[in-house]
């Protein structure tokens, strides 16, 4: 991080949580565009958010002055750039507080994540008439891969339906660990509704049986703090680009014990310690053995520039903002006549608040303010069996980031005021359920 840019926010040491998104606005190049008459109100950043120039400096810097392949290579720049790569795993570790850099594993996503551990943890765990216990609150990058696996074995997946708040009881959860089960997955924080599940509790209630647990922390990641040793969580998945980073990059973290149990995802160069026709492949240590070929280098480094920036902000006033903006909204959208936001999104918020209109489908609600400037998502968002529980064809889901405003709130409130049914309300009346074709949803 530049000189400038530390001592930038260093002044921000003495402002509240409440004021944090318009004084770090001009931190976000894209927020300086503007749509006709109308700046951009950018409010879909559980889906990604935008970048501060510090992540856009840091890949410029890479490729401008370090660019090398890693790892095999003894000359400066591809020292420099294995140091670099290094270097980003050990903020990821501090930012979750791992217990070593080496149970950090770069990934290209969460959704990368999930399917490496369901491919290589979950088969070596799962057999027929086994069973994989998941939330009904999954998006699909934390069900699908269980599922196929489960499909593929002829093993079960159990779903923990949900409660009215949209959170999984522990209760509930312990019930569904029965003899079988070999593993369970979690979402820490939904990406519907924001709301937060008893990660930790899970967690304890799974160990009682020895049962492993995958957290997919995409939505959490960017609004709490995440200690993985307190939350004593096997395996723990998230995405870069939706905590302010590239896209393309992402992290599995794992305990040490757990990733050295692990055959390679893929093989190739950077797996193994030397290969000839006539002997066994021997292949490296974890994380190495799991990130084969030429890993995203620049994400790595754009990835850790985006967690120091967030880090130098201070966890807890990005947590204070996130309350903030939520607590408003909801408060401003409940007086909003024919609006419904859905769930409890006040109780702990995480950055999300969803909402239906009366009579008007999502989709034409989001068309509607995006002639206002306001980018929001509209949909299943991937979760079409959470979705499916509140019995609306979708909703309208407002995301906020550390930069979003109460008045962008506002300027959401005055076009909803105008918003009239169109073309998708017409052919998809949501006076009753009526689910939306899966290939039509957005995530």
């Amino acid at each position: 991080m530049s000189e400038t840019m530390n001592l930038r926010l260093n002044n921000l040491q003495g402002i509240s949580s409440a004021t944090l998104g318009e004084l770090i606005r001009d931190d976000f190049p894209i927020l300086r565009r503007r749509f006709g008459p109308h700046p951009l109100v950018y409010l879909d950043n559980a889906a990604t958010t935008q970048k501060p120039q510090v992540v856009l400096d840091a890949l410029v810097d890479y490729y401008a002055g370090v660019n090398s392949n890693i790892g095999r290579g003894f000359y400066t720049l591809s020292m420099a750039a294995t140091d670099a790569y290094e270097n980003a795993r050990e903020t990821v570790r501090r930012t979750l507080n791992a217990g070593r850099p080496e149970e950090v594993v770069f990934t290209s996503g969460t959704t990368g994540a999930v399917n490496l551990l369901a491919d290589t943890f979950g088969r070596s765990r799962v057999g027929a008439g086994d069973e994989v216990v998941v939330t009904g609150m999954e998006h699909n990058s934390n069900m699908l891969p269980w599922r196929r696996l489960c499909e593929t074995v002829g093993a079960r997946m159990v779903v923990v339906p949900v409660e009215a708040d949209g959170r999984v009881a522990p209760a509930r959860f312990a019930a569904a660990l029965g003899p079988r089960v070999r593993l369970a997955a979690v979402a820490h924080a939904s990406n519907v509704l924001g709301t937060v599940n008893p990660v930790r509790t899970l967690i304890e209630e799974a160990h009682r049986h020895e049962i492993p647990v995958v957290v997919d922390g995409a939505q959490a990641v960017p609004h709490r703090p995440v200690d993985v040793r307190a939350l004593d969580a096997d395996f723990y998945c998230f995405s870069g680009h939706k905590v302010y980073g590239p896209m393309g990059i992402g992290v599995l973290y794992g305990k040490y014990a757990l990733l050295s149990e692990l055959s390679p995802y893929q093989v190739g160069g950077g797996t193994v310690k030397g290969v000839t026709l006539d002997t066994p492949v021997g292949y490296v240590p974890v994380p190495a053995r799991l990130e084969a070929g030429t890993p995203h280098v620049a994400g790595a480094v754009g990835l850790a520039a985006a967690l120091d920036y967030l880090a130098a902000l201070g966890w807890q006033r990005v947590r204070g903002h996130d309350e903030h903006l939520v607590r408003a909204a909801v408060e401003t959208f409940g007086a909003v006549p024919g609006v419904r936001v859905l769930g409890d999104p006040a109780a702990d918020p995480n950055g999300i608040v969803s909402l239906v209109v009366d009579g008007i489908h999502p989709y034409d609600v989001g068309g509607h303010l995006n002639q206002h400037g306001v980018a929001v998502r509209s949909g299943v968002h991937c979760a079409n069996v959470f979705v499916d529980t509140f019995g609306v064809v979708g909703t309208v889901r407002l995301s906020f980031g550390i930069y979003n405003t109460e008045d962008e709130i506002d300027v959401v409130r005055r076009a909803l005021s105008t918003v009239a049914p169109g073309v998708w309300t017409k052919d998809h009346p949501t006076e009753r359920f009526l689910a939306i074709d899966p290939a039509k949803g957005h995530s």
